[in-house]
């Protein structure tokens, strides 16, 4: 606050450059600092363009098009310094500022820093003092007459971004969505980055510079044109392996090549699957057979335990009646409880085979998970039932012998009489003693 009443002094703050500022961006540099070698090539490459020309259109499509006439007359050999963002800052021999290119120049990755690279100059940055450099060999301009929707064309994917894919095509950057890469789900789509493949164009706007491509509207065609051709050879028991698309609680759907079948969860294991998420995920590789063809709804089931050993074909010469096995209680029911004896083989308790005595509540006498003793008591192959006893694989204890209970009965009767220490109850005991003697 000043003296004397007056309005107060405002400190005013001047703006500090920060250290990115200063290593990005020579603050000051006119073009006529620069030496004459670099302003030489500054005006070979403007092709006829004047510096206002130049400093208005700045690093604009236009003035890329009437650089590329005089480009050759400017290439040089610079360093790569730093890179920040999708910028590559490079140092040009013989300028006092440095020189920026897009990263998508570099196909094979960002470069190092110290990394030699030839460039051209294409024009100046005034605003931020920087040269405007181009790869020698790299596309100086994009060409949208090349491109129109439902075109295929190839791309490369340059980068991922928040919603999906970064590609070049035709030295044009466009967006491929995360939805349109595949068939199915991507949950990595870095692991696309770097690879070519061939897409359709769903969406051009060269005024916005908009471009939108899909793989999967491209996959989808060419799956159209397999599903026809499969039709006409499938057949029930066919083997192929097949790419798992969607998962179910009720099942998988499981592409075999152009047609989608149902792997319904008790066709995937002979062990009890209840729910199918627990042995299949999206985008899994399985081995199926045809298990059944609906020609007229275009529909097919599969079976991947069919090409397992069916563990019933020898259940008599594993699981003989009477025989006495431990197993676990998979689950329990109002009228007994399920035991598994071997891996997709179970069999049945019932209520009244729990226990010698009567029970009431199945959760009494065995819990799901608990492992039993049980016995077999039947089998019945044809309709896969087996019936176990919890109560009859319990060991009795041995009977004695008939001799032994007459011998004991035989040593009780040579045993004297206990003599006895108290009192009779009901009697007057030494109280008779004492009484009066009778009145004549």
């Amino acid at each position: 606050m000043g003296g004397g009443g007056g309005m107060p002094r405002r400190r005013i703050r001047e703006a500090v450059p920060s250290l990115v500022d200063e290593q990005r961006f020579a603050s000051g540099v006119k073009l006529k600092d620069l030496d004459d070698e670099i302003a030489g090539e500054l005006e070979a490459a403007m092709g006829g363009m004047s510096a206002q020309d130049l400093y208005a259109a700045e690093s604009s499509q236009a003035a890329r098009v009437q650089a590329a006439a005089g480009a050759d007359q400017g290439k040089k050999q610079g360093k790569v310094m730093s890179i920040h963002g999708k910028d590559v800052f490079i140092d040009v021999p013989g300028g006092r500022s440095q020189g920026v290119l897009p990263l998508e120049q570099f196909p094979d990755g960002p470069p190092k820093p110290g990394t030699v690279v030839d460039v051209s100059i294409e024009g100046y940055d005034r605003a931020n003092g920087l040269l405007i450099l181009t790869r020698r060999g790299a596309a100086v301009t994009a060409d949208w007459s090349s491109v129109a929707e439902g075109m295929v064309v190839e791309a490369r994917v340059v980068e991922t971004n928040k919603g999906g894919l970064t590609v070049d095509i035709n030295g044009i950057r466009g967006f491929m969505p995360i939805s349109q890469i595949d068939l199915y789900r991507v949950d990595k789509p870095e692991d696309y980055v770097n690879q070519k493949f061939l897409c359709v164009v769903t969406e051009v706007k060269p005024d916005e510079r908009n471009l939108v491509v899909s793989r999967r509207d491209l996959l989808e065609k060419q799956r159209a044109e397999q599903r026809d051709k499969m039709w006409e050879t499938l057949a029930e028991g066919q083997i192929f392996t097949g790419t798992v698309r969607s998962v179910r609680d009720f099942g998988a759907f499981v592409d075999i090549g152009g047609v989608d079948g149902l792997l319904h969860v008790s066709e995937i294991s002979w062990k009890r699957v209840q729910d199918a998420s627990q042995a299949l995920q999206p985008g899994q590789s399985v081995k199926v057979a045809v298990l059944k063809l609906n020609r007229e709804q275009r529909k097919v089931s599969l079976t991947l335990k069919g090409l397992e050993a069916n563990p019933w074909d020898t259940i008599e010469q594993r699981l003989p009646v009477s025989l006495i096995l431990n197993g676990t209680v998979t689950r329990t029911t109002d009228f007994g409880a399920f035991v598994e004896l071997e891996p997709g083989i179970e069999g049945l308790i019932h209520i009244s085979e729990l226990a010698r005595q009567r029970v009431w509540r199945v959760t009494d006498i065995v819990k799901a998970g608990q492992e039993v003793q049980v016995k077999i008591l039947g089998l019945d192959k044809e309709a896969r039932r087996i019936s176990l006893s919890l109560r009859q694989a319990i060991v009795e204890e041995t009977p004695k012998p008939a001799e032994e209970d007459a011998d004991e009965e035989a040593a009780g009767a040579d045993k004297p009489p206990r003599p006895r220490t108290t009192p009779l109850r009901g009697g007057i005991g030494e109280q008779s003693r004492n009484l009066p003697p009778p009145q004549e």
